[in-house]
């Protein structure tokens, strides 16, 4: 017997899916013992997803036309047969190039949509694309990414009944959503010239080149919008000095030089020490010049800015995204009896 629905009969919850292609294969996965997520295991991800949001109310799913890959799969297993409380799949009409403007476009689409939520299936970098475009839509972060600390692991069934209780109104937004801190990164005066949802980290590479960094040797300073020892990746490097859940800015040193050395979950299998020469806490509105230089300025993990002598960067802690929290909202259904059905269960 399914629970039921107390949502007003003929209302239509529709929600967007994003879902990228290319997560989960950047270069740490073949340095490290990073997990790779291939197309088909997303596919199989959209239809739990589905599954999960079909039986909390959700009537309409609306997604970025992504790989043939995937879109085949998911097709595929919707016409072997999901249940009644399936939603409709329909997919954003868009041009398809294959790169990160795709995921951009598509989240102006959505957010345009009216959509109740967006869920995201990718690595830090396509959560940052998507925060930075959707505007106040809530966001279900789903990690298919190779090193991530923005998005976390977990079962996108049950993230699919909590992100559906969640856009159906049954879960107040107040209990069911976090808002998040970010970093904006400011070059020569212009404010908001990029933006970060982790960290920031400052490269002596001199080229984006294949984008993902995890030597430390390389890296002079980061700044961090939530410092996480569980963390893998550099949030982590903050986390294990100031307390957890603060923005930190923290300055690299050669191990050999360096008055602190950590032991740093860098990525999947990478556990690396790490010299310190000095950390401070990083609050709302402050500003943080980046150190002079030639080099690399990576955000959420991949060099994205490559900057000349002489050019000025500054980051600043600012607010971001707001994300479904599928754990507090979950509680919340069981405390109220949102998914119970039947005889009441009496504790004795």
């Amino acid at each position: 017997m399914q629970p039921s629905r107390t949502y007003p009969i003929g209302m239509t919850v529709t929600v967007g899916v994003v879902a990228n292609p290319a997560s989960g294969r950047d270069i740490r996965r073949l340095v490290t013992s990073a997990s790779v997520f291939d197309n088909a295991e997303k596919a199989n991800m959209i239809v739990r997803l589905m599954t999960g949001l079909g039986a909390a109310g959700v009537t309409r799913v609306l997604m970025m036309p992504t790989a043939a890959s995937i879109v085949a799969n998911v097709e595929r297993r919707l016409r072997g047969g999901a249940g009644d409380l399936l939603p409709r799949l329909d997919y954003l009409d868009m041009p398809v190039e294959e790169s990160a403007a795709d995921t951009v476009l598509a989240t102006r689409l959505l957010r345009a949509a009216g959509v109740a939520g967006i869920a995201v299936l990718g690595g830090d970098g396509t959560h940052r694309l998507v925060a930075r475009h959707c505007g106040d839509v809530p966001l279900l972060a789903l990690s298919t990414g190779t090193n991530n600390a923005f998005p976390r692991m977990g079962e996108t069934t049950v993230g699919g009944l909590a992100f559906g209780l969640a856009c159906s109104g049954r879960v107040p937004p107040e209990v069911a959503c976090v808002r998040h801190p970010a970093l904006a990164v400011d070059r020569g005066g212009r404010r908001d010239h990029e933006y970060a949802l982790v960290d920031v980290a400052v490269s002596a590479d001199p080229f984006v080149g294949s984008r993902a960094i995890w030597r430390p040797e390389e890296i002079g300073e980061i700044c961090v919008s939530r410092a996480d020892p569980a963390a893998v990746g550099l949030s982590a490097v903050a986390g294990l000095l100031g307390p957890a859940g603060v923005g930190v800015h923290v300055r690299l040193a050669p191990v050999e030089s360096a008055g602190t050395v950590l032991t740093v979950a860098l990525a999947p299998g990478l556990a690396v020490p790490v010299g310190v020469r000095s950390f401070s806490l990083l609050r709302p509105g402050d500003e943080v010049p980046l150190a002079p230089g030639e080099g690399c300025i990576a955000l959420d993990g991949e060099r994205e800015i490559e900057r000349r002598a002489g050019e000025r960067f500054a980051v600043r802690l600012v607010e971001g995204p707001r994300t479904v929290e599928v754990p507090a909202v979950m509680r919340y259904a069981a405390a109220h009896g949102l998914l119970r059905a039947g005889t009441e269960v009496v504790c004795p």
